[in-house]
C-alpha cells in the first residue's frame, strides 16, 4: 500500500523531470494559434509581476511625477488588459474543447480559480491609486460587500488594499498558475473531440 511518502516521491518525479518542462515534440493539434493563449496569458502574467515589482520599489505615487514610471505604470496597466484578454480567449478555447477531459479536471479548476482570484487582484489595484475614481469605487464597493456580509474587507483602507494587491492575492494567484502550468505539463493539452458524429450520420444513411 502507497504511502504520502511514495506519492510525493513519485509527485516529485514527475514535476521536476526534464521530458515534463522541456518536451522535444508537441502534438499536431496543439501547434495552432488558439493552443497558445495559455502561453500569452502567462506571459502577460511575467509582465504583470515584473513591473509591478517595480512600482512597489519606487511607490505608489512615483508613476504621478516620474516619466520612466509613468511608462512601467502604463506597461503594467496594458499587461493586466492583455492577461484577461487572453485568459478568457483561453477560457472559452479550453471550454468548448473540453478541457476537463482525460483526467485533466483538476487542470480547469485551477484555471477557473486562477480567473476567480485575478478579479479582486486587479480591483486592488484600481483602488491603490488614490484618485477620486478609485475613491468612488471603493466606497461603492464597499457598501457591496457589506450587503454580503463581508464588511471585514475594508476597501477604503489604502494600506489594506496595498497589502492585498502587492503580497496576498498576487502571490495566491502566482501558486494557483504554477499549479495549472505543472498539471498542464504533466498531462498535456487535451486533445480535439474525436469525429464520431460524422461516422454516425453515415451510418444512419
Amino acid at each position: 500500500m502507497a504511502n504520502w511518502t511514495t506519492f510525493a516521491r513519485k509527485t516529485s518525479a514527475a514535476v521536476l523531470s526534464v521530458d515534463t518542462w522541456l518536451p522535444e515534440t508537441m502534438p499536431e493539434y496543439a501547434q495552432g494559434f488558439m493552443y497558445m493563449l495559455g502561453s500569452l496569458t502567462a506571459s502577460s502574467f511575467v509582465v504583470l509581476i515584473l513591473s509591478g515589482v517595480i512600482l512597489a520599489a519606487n511607490g505608489p505615487a512615483s508613476w504621478s511625477y516620474n516619466g520612466p514610471m509613468r511608462f512601467v505604470a502604463a506597461t503594467h496597466f496594458w499587461a493586466v488588459q492583455a492577461f484577461f484578454f487572453f485568459m478568457m480567449l483561453h477560457l472559452w478555447r479550453v471550454f468548448f474543447t473540453g478541457a476537463w477531459r482525460g483526467g485533466r479536471h483538476e487542470t480547469w479548476l485551477l484555471g477557473a480559480l486562477a480567473m476567480l482570484i485575478a478579479i479582486p487582484t486587479a480591483f486592488t489595484g484600481f483602488l491603490i491609486n488614490g484618485d477620486f475614481y478609485s475613491q468612488w469605487n471603493a466606497v461603492q464597493a464597499k457598501d457591496g460587500l457589506n450587503a454580503l456580509g463581508l464588511g471585514w474587507i475594508n476597501l477604503p483602507n489604502a494600506g489594506q488594499m496595498v497589502g492585498m494587491h502587492l503580497v496576498v492575492l498576487p502571490l495566491t494567484l502566482s501558486v494557483i498558475i504554477f499549479g495549472h502550468i505543472v498539471r498542464v505539463r504533466m498531462k498535456g493539452v487535451v486533445p480535439p473531440y474525436p469525429e464520431h458524429s460524422a461516422a454516425h450520420v453515415k451510418e444512419g444513411q
